[in-house]
C-alpha cells in the first residue's frame, strides 16, 4: 500500500521560505508523478505544482510561479516543494499526492494517493 508522508511545514513571516518534503513508501517511486496541493478551511483543494517521474515536465499554478520550485530525488523516494517569498495568502494545509502515470496533471481527482498534509502559516 502506497503511503505519503509530508514534513517541513510551520510558521514563517511573509517574505520567508520553507521547504516541504514528501516521502513515498510502499511503492516504486519512479512509477509515480508527484503533485502538491493546498487547502484553506472552507475552500476547495487547489493545485500548486506537479512533476513527472524524471523531472522532465513540471507545472505550476500561476499564483506560485516564480516563487515555488518542485523537485524530486528518486534515490530517496522524496519530492520537495521549495517555497520562497511567501505571502500571507499562501497559508494553508499543503498536501502531496502521487499519480500512477507518466502524464503530469493538475486535477485532484486524477491522483491516486494523498498524504495527511502539513500546515503552512505565513504571518504578516
Amino acid at each position: 500500500q502506497v503511503q505519503l508522508a509530508e514534513s517541513g511545514g510551520g510558521l514563517v513571516q511573509a517574505g520567508g521560505s520553507l521547504r516541504l518534503s514528501c516521502v513515498l513508501s510502499g511503492g516504486t517511486f519512479v512509477s509515480y508523478g508527484m503533485g502538491w496541493f493546498r487547502q484553506d478551511p472552507g475552500k476547495e483543494r487547489e493545485f500548486v505544482a506537479a512533476i513527472n517521474w524524471n523531472g522532465g515536465t513540471i507545472l505550476y499554478a500561476d499564483s506560485v510561479k516564480g516563487r515555488f520550485t518542485i523537485s524530486r530525488e528518486n534515490a530517496k523516494n522524496t519530492a520537495f516543494l521549495q517555497m520562497n517569498s511567501l505571502k500571507v495568502e499562501d497559508t494553508a494545509v499543503y498536501y502531496c499526492a502521487a499519480i500512477s502515470s507518466t502524464v503530469v496533471v493538475t486535477g485532484t481527482e486524477d491522483y491516486d494517493y494523498w498524504g495527511q498534509g502539513t500546515q503552512v502559516t505565513v504571518s504578516s
